[in-house]
Formats: structure tokens, sequence, C-alpha cells
């Protein structure tokens, strides 16, 4: 499964935008929902969405499309949003302070349930209803919380150090938003989140409109 997942980067990549679409439809009364519908919010092909939906397990019905419930069930469930994961959120400077007010991650089954950081102005209070502890402390509220996922928010200089202490008190996975390629054992899986990628595809997109234009 997991090198199924890996070699299907791109479809996973997408099917949140699916779901958001199928949500929608449910919510509109629908029963079902065709690939040709939600390729063409996207500006997809069908074909393509049909292929992406296909990692699911689910099969459409001929003439009718996707059953919404069952297929909004397939896709929360290859994605692992049908079971609540614990979170811990390391850094509440501005970016964490952003994330942790993020509340479609509660829809997504990801729950933040504690921050950490080293400056005492934070420590104690919470943001956006999220505790935030002393980095000192780490190791032993990751216990008592049970959390596997850290997402990770420090200044560059710290990432390596901070994941080192990371790993050493249970951590499993980290979604690394800093900009630096953390050095991890084989059995701790990263997710490094560059947020000018997103940008690029946009300042791209707006010169070739101007050029288009000229």
């Amino acid at each position: 499964m997991a090198k199924q997942k890996i070699s299907a980067a791109p479809s996973i990549r997408r099917l949140p935008s699916y779901l958001h679409i199928i949500r929608q439809a449910r919510d509109d009364g629908q029963e079902y929902i065709s690939g040709t519908v939600i390729a063409q919010e996207l500006h997809l092909e069908p074909i393509q969405v049909r292929k992406d939906l296909a990692i699911t397990g689910i099969v459409g019905k001929p003439k009718k499309g996707y059953p919404i419930v069952a297929l909004m069930a397939a896709i929360e469930h290859f994605l692992g949003w049908d079971e609540m994961q614990q979170a811990v959120l390391i850094g509440a400077g501005n970016l964490g302070t952003a994330l942790a007010g993020y509340q479609e991650f509660h829809y997504h089954g990801l729950n933040i349930c504690a921050a950490f950081d080293q400056d005492t102005a934070k420590i104690g209070k919470s943001i956006h209803g999220v505790p935030v502890f002393s980095l000192k402390t780490l190791p032993e509220q990751i216990r008592n919380l049970g959390a596997k996922i850290a997402i990770l928010t420090v200044p560059s200089a710290n990432a390596q150090a901070v994941t080192d202490q990371l790993v050493e008190a249970g951590i499993t996975a980290i979604w690394n938003f800093t900009n630096i390629k953390l050095k991890v054992p084989d059995s701790i899986i990263v997710q490094k989140e560059d947020l000018t990628s997103g940008y690029a595809m946009l300042s791209v997109m707006m010169n070739v409109r101007k050029h288009a234009e000229a």
C-alpha cells in the first residue's frame, strides 16, 4: 500500500479537491456524481478523474456515476481521514498560530492537541484553544498525549536539533514547514511542505496571461 501511495502522489494531491466538490454535491441533495462533473469543476480531463478515483477502490455505475456517500467514505478511508490522528505543533510563531487555527484539519482526521515553543511569553497560554508547552517538556508531553505526528514550524536553524528530540520522544511522522532537509532514521516519515511552490505556479500563470494579452 505504501508503494502504491508514493507512486500515485499526483492523484493523492488531487483527491482533497475532489472531496470538496463531492461534499458540496451531497449538501445540494445529490445522490450521485459523475467523474465528468468533477473534471469540469477543476478543469481536468474526465479520464484523469476516473483514474484518480480508481486508486480508492470504488467503481462508478454506468450513466449514474458514483454514489456520493460511498465515494466520500472511499476517499476518506484511502487518505486515512476516517480516523482521528493526534498531532503536536512545534513552533508557536506566526505560521504555527495560523495552522493551529485552521479548522479544516478536524474534517480531515487531524487534531492539533498541543503546541511547543521556547518563548516564555507564550508558554502556559493557548493559541486557538491549543495549549502551548515548553520545548523542555517535549518528551514527557508527547508520551502523555500519545501523538505520533509533529508539525514543524520552528526557525530553520533549530529544525534539525528539534527533529532529533522529536524522534527520541517517539514521533514517527513529521510535517516539515522549514526549508531544511531533515536527517531522520528510515523509520520516520517526513513530508516537506514548500510554501513557495504554490506561489511559483501562480507567478508563472500570471506571466503567461500577461504575455498572451500583450
